[in-house]
């Protein structure tokens, strides 16, 4: 049974550190998006995985919206992006990606891909898995939007898989709670800091 007490934890952490995200101006946000996608480019051409499970970024999210494509350019030709697709029960289903006018508007202002869907499980297919984050802290554990969903994808990757977080500096903190049955992530990309590898 999951510990509610962090739940007002959990909450109070997560506002403040969207507020701080949504305070941040234009410009920055910019320049965070493409330190970010600079390092993950080096992290993929590391890995060269057949499959990246990656996201669209909303708003202030790290990687700018521009992320998918990114991900696409640092692929080989072959390789494939998956992009989630959020579920009435919030869980996520996936479908390859297919450039930009393949997104559409999905709920809470998400963009989704509207090819044919593979499924919650063809996330274990990919060979990285990058995901948002609103913080993550030094054992990995993450904190997201609150809904779960991520919680649940994560416990369909293989143990091996490489889990990245993309966040901004400052986002990486003390303490996240978390579960025992949580899959904390192997990695943070932040602007300032770059890839930093965790003990998950």
């Amino acid at each position: 049974m999951p510990d509610l007490s962090d739940l007002p934890r959990k909450a109070t952490l997560r506002a403040a550190l969207l507020n701080r995200r949504r305070s941040l101006p234009a410009a920055a946000l910019e320049d965070a998006a493409g330190r970010v996608v600079a390092e993950l480019a080096t992290l993929v051409r590391s890995v060269e995985p057949h499959c990246v499970a990656g996201y669209v970024p909303v708003g202030p999210e790290p990687g700018g919206p521009g992320l998918p494509d990114a991900l696409v350019g640092m692929l080989s030709p072959e390789a494939r992006v998956l992009l989630p697709v959020l579920l009435p029960d919030l869980d996520l289903d996936w479908a390859a990606y297919h450039g930009p006018y393949s997104l559409t508007p999905g709920p809470h202002g998400l963009r989704e891909p509207s090819g044919r869907r593979l499924g919650p499980d063809s996330i274990a297919t990919a060979g990285l898995v990058v995901v948002p984050a609103v913080a993550v802290d030094a054992r990995g554990a993450r904190l997201g939007r609150g809904g779960g969903s991520y919680d649940r994808a994560l416990n369909r990757v293989a143990p091996d898989t490489l889990v990245v977080a993309l966040l901004h500096d400052g986002e990486v903190v003390d303490q996240v709670p978390d579960e025992p049955h949580d899959r904390r992530v192997n990695a943070v990309i932040t602007p300032g800091a770059g890839l930093v590898m965790l003990p998950a």
